[in-house]
Order: structure tokens, then C-alpha cells, then sequence
């Protein structure tokens, strides 16, 4: 796994993870809400270095005087946490020095919500990194994509993309995302319990 170089001291957080599936075919799609906002951080923050690994990309960015470290891992979801154990290990932080953005269908589309801790919801992403990185003491961005309609099985609902009529909801919430991350970067975000 690549190291890009330092990253600047002064308290948690400093890792940022985006989750989601690689690939054409997850693109753009409800379970993509986090690779999207991370692309968001990368496209607004000065890149630093960056570098891809069997697990993952990862970029060290920095923004408003803050370096930090966001990593999309390229594993598939319910792997994630392969990737977020290698960057906590190689760059010596602690699962609490992180933060992940993450689609959630328990709030309303459009919807955004911090809390640090907590249960993982089934959503297996996050039970990956809970068991692979050490514990449950991140902070979470979600990104709501609400309910699958009745009927429609909930897998299969987050991994399709957002009727039309949706979209614009969704890519607002994305982006509202990416910054509620960068306000816990910066230490100014309010984390609920």
C-alpha cells in the first residue's frame, strides 16, 4: 500500500473513506453515494500525492490548512474494511481518526446525517470495517437514499440508480455530504451520539 506522506497532526479526523462498488456497472448508482463524495473532496482539495494499491486509491489532500487521507477502497463493499484496516495500520491511526460516507436506505433520499458510533444497520460496508479495522468509534456521514418501494428487494434497490426525477435530490445530498466531511476534517462538524 502506497505511503503519500505525512499526515498533519493536530487530532482526529484525518482519514476520510468513500464506500462503494468499483466498477461501470455501480457508477452513479444509490450504494455509490460514498466513492462520490469522496471524488468530490479530491476534486475540491489539493491533491498532494496520490496512489493505488490491490485494496484501493488513496490521495493525501489538503484543504483550508488541514492534510487528510480519503481512500476508496476497490474492494467490493462487504469488503471494505480490508482496505480501511491496511490504511489505519500503515499510517498508524485509530479507527476514531476516521470517517465514513455511506448510503443509508433508513433515511429519507436526499437526507443527511453525522454520527459518530453506533450500530452498522446490516449495511455491509460498515460491518466489514468494524470487523476488519477494529471497532465502531468512526464517524459516519449518511447519505439518504430512502426506502426501496414495496416489492423491490433492498439490494437490488441500491445498486440501480435513481429515477430521473431523483437524481438532482440525490447528487445535492452527495454533495452536502462531502462537505459535512470536510467539517469534521476541519473539526468544526457537530457529530451526533
Amino acid at each position: 500500500m502506497p505511503v503519500l506522506g505525512v499526515v498533519q497532526g493536530g487530532g482526529p479526523p484525518t482519514l476520510v473513506v468513500g464506500l462503494g462498488n468499483p466498477g461501470r456497472r455501480y457508477r452513479q448508482t444509490r450504494h455509490n453515494a460514498g466513492y462520490m463524495a469522496a471524488d468530490l473532496l479530491v476534486e475540491r482539495g489539493r491533491v498532494l500525492a496520490n496512489g493505488r494499491w490491490p485494496e484501493g486509491e488513496l490521495v493525501l489532500l489538503e484543504e483550508s490548512g488541514h492534510r487528510f487521507l480519503v481512500a476508496k477502497p476497490s474492494t467490493f463493499m462487504n469488503e471494505s474494511g480490508r482496505a480501511v484496516a491496511q490504511v489505519l495500520k500503515t499510517y498508524g491511526l485509530d479507527i476514531s481518526s476516521t470517517v465514513v460516507i455511506h448510503d443509508d436506505i433508513d433515511i429519507p433520499l436526499g437526507d443527511v446525517r453525522v454520527r459518530k458510533g453506533g450500530g452498522t444497520a446490516g449495511h455491509r460496508g460498515l460491518d466489514s470495517i468494524v470487523r476488519e479495522a477494529g471497532g465502531t468509534g468512526f464517524a459516519r456521514v449518511r447519505v439518504g437514499v430512502g426506502r426501496p418501494p414495496e416489492g423491490i428487494d433492498p439490494a437490488e434497490y441500491v445498486l440501480s440508480r435513481c429515477p430521473e426525477e431523483e437524481t438532482e435530490e440525490f447528487r445535492s445530498a452527495v454533495q452536502r455530504a462531502a462537505e459535512a466531511a470536510m467539517e469534521l476534517v476541519r473539526g468544526a462538524g457537530d457529530v451526533a451520539g
